[in-house]
């Protein structure tokens, strides 16, 4: 098997954890790891191997692929320059900060015929795909992610740095456009929302409850969806979940969930060299990234707006 060449661009908590698991993965060679900060670099590098650079740029030409672990903001400018110079690229969620920036990565990949994997992790946890399987018309869903409170991407607000794993995960079981959109979120120990709540309904009638937290005082990563005849609930972080069906004698039926545990971001940077390999469409696209972070964009939207009608409430009574 012929050895691929890939860098892992940032070395904060997502990159340490590209370059981990790349080390260990028979068709990788780690050839670099880049960050601004060149100390950083080094440490990553010094333990996983390849060679630490400040700027990425001196890894271009001897790469065939890069994982981006930046800050959101700078995946439209370094990823695009990478796809341009050829190299194939996984970007870490969300795609990009706006649309237009998701557009111009995904044009770039287009033009030059490259890989653009989005890095929705939750797709690649063995129990999401064991229960993605069983989905046939789910109609509700009720998501909670709740995490203790870090320093760790702040530059984004909780919708875009948690919620929108589920949102993905959503997207891709409900086979329908979304009709409307409501959400409510606050800002608590940041100066982004760092608790919020969301519904969605589709055209199709399924309606869809998500709640994350950042602030959280115990770690909680679970989906629980319905369909005619059956309920399915899944423990994200445990890997295991239960399927409860009703037969036709309007028993009820429950077994365990079959999964086949597995480390999720082995499994994704797994496929992302297997279609880097054989040039075949990635199973996370740069349209299912940009398609998740419009629906969280719509999200925040919505949350600014009840904050406005909440501040006009206040204000109106002397508040």
């Amino acid at each position: 098997m012929e050895k691929i060449r890939v860098a892992v661009i940032g070395a904060g908590q997502f990159g340490q954890h590209h370059a981990r698991v790349l080390r260990g993965l028979p068709r990788a060679e780690l050839v670099g790891v880049a960050d601004a900060d060149l100390g950083r670099a080094e440490a990553v590098a010094s333990r996983f191997g390849g060679r630490a650079v400040a700027d990425y740029r001196r890894l271009i030409g001897s790469i065939a692929a890069a994982t981006l672990a930046v800050p959101t903001a700078l995946h439209d400018p370094i990823g695009i320059e990478l796809l341009q110079q050829g190299v194939d690229l996984l970007v870490e969620k969300p795609i990009a900060a706006d649309l237009e920036s998701a557009d111009r990565l995904i044009a770039a990949a287009g033009e030059r015929g490259r890989i653009l994997q989005v890095g929705h992790l939750e797709r690649f946890n063995p129990a999401v795909e064991a229960a993605a399987a069983l989905a046939r018309l789910p109609l509700f869903f009720e998501v909670h992610r709740m995490s203790p409170f870090t320093p760790r991407s702040l530059d984004i607000d909780v919708v875009l740095d948690l919620m929108i794993h589920d949102l993905d995960i959503v997207l891709s079981l409900v086979a329908s456009e979304i009709e409307q959109a409501q959400a409510v979120g606050l800002p608590v120990l940041s100066e982004r929302a760092d608790i919020a709540h969301a519904r969605i309904q589709f055209r199709n009638g399924c309606v869809a409850n998500l709640t994350a937290s950042r602030i959280s005082t115990e770690r909680i990563r679970k989906l629980r969806f319905f369909q005619p005849r059956q309920y399915i609930s899944v423990d994200y972080a445990r890997q295991d979940g239960a399927v409860f069906s009703v037969g036709a004698s309007r028993q009820i039926a429950f077994q365990p969930l079959a999964v086949e545990r597995g480390e999720p971001l082995e499994r994704e940077m797994a496929a992302f060299l297997e279609a880097v390999a054989t040039r075949a469409a990635p199973r996370v696209s740069g349209a299912d990234g940009r398609r998740a972070l419009a629906v969280a964009l719509r999200i925040r939207s919505e949350m600014e707006a009840h904050a406005r009608l909440v501040e006009a409430t206040l204000a109106a009574n002397g508040t």
